[in-house]
């Protein structure tokens, strides 16, 4: 479709649509933090606990990138 193939259009959903999600459950965090009157610490606390999930997708690359730098060395 478009010149892609199904491989990219799928890296291109995966990063723009678990970006998208993550950038929506930020706007929701932010939202109950300020309903519940949660206090910076507590902001801080629901924050960071998305920060370590949303660092997953991160990881994930730098294991594939140096899996794939290691397969090509051999």
């Amino acid at each position: 479709m478009f010149g892609y193939t199904e491989a990219q259009l799928a890296n291109y959903g995966l990063y723009f649509g678990v970006g998208g999600l993550i950038l929506f459950m930020l706007f929701i965090v932010l939202q109950l933090a300020w309903e519940s009157k949660a206090g910076k610490t507590g902001t801080l606390v629901l924050l960071l606990v998305l920060m370590l999930g949303a660092s997953g997708l991160i990881i994930k690359e730098i294991i594939i990138w140096r899996l794939e730098a290691s397969a090509t060395k051999h």
